[in-house]
């Protein structure tokens, strides 16, 4: 169960990976939706876009970054995590710069392209993927506390966002996050990498499988990529797996829509997106220990139930209190589904090839998150109401649960295990 002092504990041990991971995952917030979509409603004032235009753009960026993430997030198995994390915060700058100076949508399709990449895809990435390599025991836990940078960013950036609009516009805004990244942020990963790359793997490595004494060299078992794409539950596990990246971006891309809808104010919607935060925090840190005590298997068929509640009381409702309580059972679907996603592919698949099964598991995830804005838009365009478009996202709810939960049954009934099963080289490039 929870204990502020297991965390407390293991980030006196490992403040180093774990800080690195909290200032990654937070730094991806300049590419995530929920950054983004408070923006974006300014960027088609600009451009004159429509809903589908504008929905279009991002879909085509972020399936643009889907593509190609298989190849750029498995580089983690091969390279070091120097060189994987230092030029993909750079591109991130980049990305913000061009997103800053973008005059027409062929510029705003290679800043969002930048910005999904670099920010949604690669970021996270990186900083979970080496914090479930690293730790076994304490897993669940330390991508608990890595993945609080990304609900940190949620808490406090559409926030910073809505001021800064107003002071500076969206290119303001955009350019600040530049500068942001470059002159803060970059030294910060700089000194946490340098003190990252001291430490032993032995030093968070434990696994009853290798000696810890040589666990550098040890010898895991894991699935190639190859085998995860030959697994059936594979295919079983993603409808109800994607359904955050799909519904969530949606969400976060049409919220100003859905406060224009129900007569709420802008700064009302993404004022209580602390309550969101702090519930997906809240949320998290109590995941962390279930998942290190009874594992992610038995905790992901429950992660889309309160997001099924929260969409179906946006959908039935209009009172202002509405967003408080629809975005606190959001912010519990959210934490508990990015723990225990996380988690799962190292449980059902370990950690050999971590790296090219989760860029796999990724890029799925950004091209489902692809999807949702371009849908509600299209939707929007013809007429939907937001009530309608909601209630079809709980119903999809309820469809992945049923398929998760079917998956995990397959799963148990036929132990599958990869065709090759053996004891495979842990590579260490991606934790030094």
């Amino acid at each position: 169960m929870f204990s502020l002092r297991s965390y407390l504990n293991l980030l006196s041990h490992h403040r180093q990976i774990l800080g690195m991971g909290v200032v990654l995952t937070m730094a991806s917030s300049f590419g995530q939706t929920y950054f983004i979509g408070v923006i974006g409603p300014h960027i088609q004032a600009s451009l004159f876009l429509s809903h589908t235009e504008w929905g279009t753009i991002y879909m085509a960026g972020t399936l643009l970054s889907a593509l190609i993430l298989p190849w750029t997030g498995a580089q983690i198995d091969r390279f070091s995590l120097t060189r994987c994390t230092l030029p993909t915060l750079l591109l991130l700058v980049l990305a913000c710069a061009v997103m800053a100076t973008a005059t027409s949508s062929l510029m705003l399709l290679a800043a969002i392209f930048l910005l999904r990449h670099s920010g949604q895809g690669l970021m996270n990435h990186i900083a979970i993927t080496t914090v479930a390599r690293r730790f076994h025991a304490e897993r669940g836990r330390a991508i608990a506390i890595t993945t609080l940078g990304m609900v940190l960013g949620e808490a406090v950036l559409p926030v910073i966002a809505v001021g800064t609009l107003t002071i500076v516009g969206w290119r303001g805004t955009y350019a600040s996050a530049a500068i942001l990244l470059t002159i803060v942020v970059f030294p910060i990963v700089v000194w946490l990498l340098q003190s990252v790359v001291k430490i032993p793997v032995s030093d968070t490595l434990s696994t009853p499988i290798a000696d810890t004494a040589t666990a550098s060299k040890a010898t895991l078992p894991g699935w190639t990529r190859r085998q995860v794409l030959r697994d059936v539950t594979f295919y079983l596990l993603l409808p109800g797996v994607l359904a955050p990246a799909i519904i969530v971006t949606a969400m976060f891309f049409h919220h100003l829509n859905l406060a224009d809808a129900k007569g709420w104010s802008h700064t009302w919607i993404t004022g209580n997106y602390i309550f969101y935060a702090v519930t997906a925090v809240a949320t998290t840190l109590v995941a962390g220990p279930l998942i290190d005590r009874l594992g992610a298997v038995r905790l992901t068929p429950f992660m889309l139930v309160p997001l099924a509640a929260a969409l179906m009381m946006a959908a039935l409702f209009n009172a202002p209190w509405v967003a408080t309580a629809y975005l606190i059972l959001a912010g519990v679907s959210s934490g508990i589904s990015q723990l225990s996603v996380a988690a799962l592919w190292p449980e059902l698949y370990g950690v050999a090839h971590l790296g090219a099964v989760r860029s796999l598991a990724a890029a799925l995830s950004v091209f489902g998150s692809a999807l949702g804005p371009p849908i509600v838009g299209a939707l929007m365009d013809q007429g939907f109401t937001m009530e309608y478009i909601y209630t079809l996202f709980a119903l999809y709810c309820f469809v992945g649960t049923a398929l998760i939960v079917g998956a995990l049954r397959y799963r148990r009934s036929t132990l599958q295990e990869p065709v090759s099963y053996t004891h495979l080289t842990l590579p260490t490039s991606d934790l030094v």
